[in-house]
């Protein structure tokens, strides 16, 4: 077998935050299709798995030397792992994910060495789940399988169904990692799909050290469908289905807008909902335990509130608290009092970015006449891999490489032949004369044109009129905006578009590049001032984003001053992650014809600047340098420095 491995993995337990049964409830819509499809909203926890894999001829699962010795192998025999997963102990999950990649994957074996398991088993946080997702994952990298997220899932969950565990397909969303997927279960169908948080959420989960027993909640709350035969039976539909709705969707809105105090009491209002009508159909979950701790007066002055976990009973609970020093106020309350292990679970703001725009409208006449043949974007620069490419082509690269799937280019109305020529096949006189490494080259730039759309710019109105235009691309998501007469060069592991994209995770809100200049130039750039936001002094909380200001202005008002006292100058690096928000006000400037002083156009920086007072905005110092293309003097030391700096 070729070895691909080793692989580190690592996969994480999982906290249903709101809506716990719902997605085994709405399975039962195949047949009784009046009961209302399952909703979750579920989260990694900071816990989980740690393990390292390889390929070998047999499955084997062990554990480091240095953690308590478990030892399980098997041949690669589908019926020989289906009879030990029916046996139902803790290898029995391994053994029926691998089970089910026997009979539908051609593959080896593996072994799987456990290095660390800091998630509480069989407590309510799927640490089974968490195992079958690892296998999972395991066999599609070291196999090269290309499953997504969502088909590791399946495969974990076909595998746990194995077992003689009723397992839910919530339990499977560990496969996500830490944040928050809210889920949709329809039948045997399921939808996903990320939500923004939109401040920082300070979770304390903690053991209740007492016993539930799981198969019990499930096998009687199960009684009550597919069709309610009593009061009792329709109540337990009811929580389960529409009033689990109506939790789901204010959870959601409390979530996006960050209001914790809101989510905490509709915690308290869930949890109130399931005490009066599934409580009675199980014994189990009376849960004296839970309910004691959740009305403990001494837990309350820390919480916005809390509720059970996963199956409920007595298993788990989860506290949303005040903030980051109550919660650690209110694990040593639970420990020391109560004698409860507790752990923390910190949802920050967090989005992807899977769009990117560059605007590249306009002749260049200040490197002019090289545009007489070769549009501006298109001149030749030296790449890190000693490859002559258009500058495009470099910054297509560094966004694709960041993860970002769809692109759009700004140009103008009769612009669009030059760029198709490019993306275009060569001849195939010109193909044939290629090398190899050229004819890779060559099906790279093919490929990329189907990540790449258009918009034109008929007018010329300004930078932020063609932000403005692709307000329809965006779709009401962040994007990530790259200047088009510059290149970028990152001094790290990272491309400086992925330590933007980093960055914006980090604070939620609109994100500007910028980078330290000398007090004389500031009249050339935009110019940022603000708070360091941590001890790094990479991220900026801005409070001033001032369009080209003489230097006196900048000296008075727009120094930052630095951690050794000294003052500095902020201007922007040429990318940028722009929210909603931002096209929120960029048509609202347009509609209003609020053109800025500079040649009669619609600037950004205005939009920007209005984002900052209403929303927040912040600046991002990447580890990298931008090079200009747009000058004929900066060209030539961009040619010349562009290559010396990625080597």
């Amino acid at each position: 077998m070729k070895d691909n491995g080793p692989i580190n993995l690592f996969v994480r337990g999982r906290l249903c935050l709101f809506g716990e049964h719902s997605d085994w409830a709405g399975m039962y819509r195949s047949v009784n299709s009046n009961i209302a499809r399952g909703a979750a909203i579920v989260s990694g926890t900071e816990q989980g798995i740690y393990a390292v894999a390889e390929k070998n001829e047999r499955f084997i699962m062990n554990t480091a030397p240095d953690l308590p010795k478990e030892h399980w192998e098997c041949d690669m025999d589908s019926e020989k792992l289906l009879c030990i997963a029916e046996q139902g102990d803790y290898f029995s999950y391994v053994a029926g994910v691998v089970s089910f990649i026997c009979d539908n994957y051609n593959v080896g074996g593996a072994k799987i060495t456990i290095l660390k398991r800091d998630l509480p088993q069989k407590r309510g946080l799927a640490s089974s789940a968490a195992i079958c997702v690892l296998v999972a994952r395991a066999f599609n990298q070291l196999y090269n399988l290309n499953m997504n997220t969502k088909e590791e899932m399946n495969v974990a969950f076909q595998g746990e169904s194995c077992t003689p565990s009723r397992c839910g397909r919530l339990d499977q969303a560990c496969a996500y990692g830490n944040k928050p997927i809210l889920m949709y279960f329809d039948e045997d169908k399921i939808k996903t799909r990320e939500l923004r948080v939109g401040s920082t959420f300070y979770w304390v989960i903690a053991d209740l050290m007492a016993t539930k027993d799981t198969i019990k909640i499930l096998s009687d709350l199960s009684k009550a469908y597919p069709f309610a035969r009593n009061k009792m039976d329709k109540n337990v539909q009811e929580a389960l289905g529409i009033d689990n709705q109506r939790i789901i969707n204010n959870a959601i809105a409390f979530l996006e807008s960050g209001d914790a105090e809101g989510l905490g009491k509709l915690m308290i209002y869930a949890q109130k909902i399931f005490d009066e009508k599934v409580a009675p159909a199980c014994s189990e979950l009376k849960a004296p335990i839970l309910h004691s701790v959740l009305n403990d007066p001494l837990v309350k002055p820390y919480i916005y509130g809390g509720k059970g976990v996963g199956s409920q009973g007595d298993g788990t609970v989860q506290f949303l608290a005040k903030g980051k020093n109550e919660a650690k106020l209110l694990q040593d309350y639970l420990y020391k009092q109560r004698g409860m292990q507790s752990f923390a679970l910190t949802l920050k703001p967090s989005q992807s970015i899977k769009k990117a725009i560059i605007p590249l409208a306009g002749f260049g006449t200040r490197v002019f006449p090289a545009t007489k043949i070769v549009r501006k974007c298109f001149m030749p620069l030296l790449d890190k891999d000693g490859v002559l490419k258009p500058a495009l082509m470099i910054m297509l690269e560094q966004l694709l490489d960041a993860g970002i799937e769809d692109i759009c280019l700004v140009i103008g109305e009769d612009e669009q032949e030059e760029f198709e020529r490019f993306f275009g096949p060569l001849s195939r006189e010109h193909f044939d004369s290629l090398s190899e490494d050229m004819i890779s080259l060559e099906e790279r730039i093919l490929k990329m044109r189907r990540n790449i759309s258009f918009v034109k710019q008929r007018e010329r109105l300004g930078f932020g009129h063609a932000v403005w235009l692709t307000r329809q691309f965006a779709d009401n998501e962040p994007i990530l905006l790259l200047l088009g007469d510059f290149v970028y060069s990152s001094n790290s592991i990272y491309n400086c578009c992925t330590q933007i994209i980093d960055a914006y995770k980090a604070c939620g809100k609109t994100l500007v590049g910028i980078k330290e200049i000398t007090l004389d130039n500031v009249v050339h750039y935009g110019i940022l001032h603000g708070v360091w936001d941590g001890s790094v002094e990479a991220l900026m909380k801005v409070d001033k984003f001032v369009e080209k200001p003489t230097p006196d202005y900048a000296k008075s008002f727009l120094g930052v001053r630095d951690k050794k006292n000294c003052i500095r100058y902020y201007a922007t690096f040429g990318q940028y992650v722009l929210t909603p928000d931002v096209y929120l006000e960029l048509d609202k400037q347009i509609k209003q014809e609020e053109k800025t002083s500079e040649g009669n156009e619609y600037g950004l920086t205005s939009a920007l600047d209005a984002v900052r007072e209403k929303h927040g905005l912040y600046a991002f110092v990447p580890d990298g340098k931008s090079f200009d293309i747009g000058l004929p003097e900066a060209y030539r030391e961009t040619v010349w420095n562009f290559y010396k700096n990625n080597n």
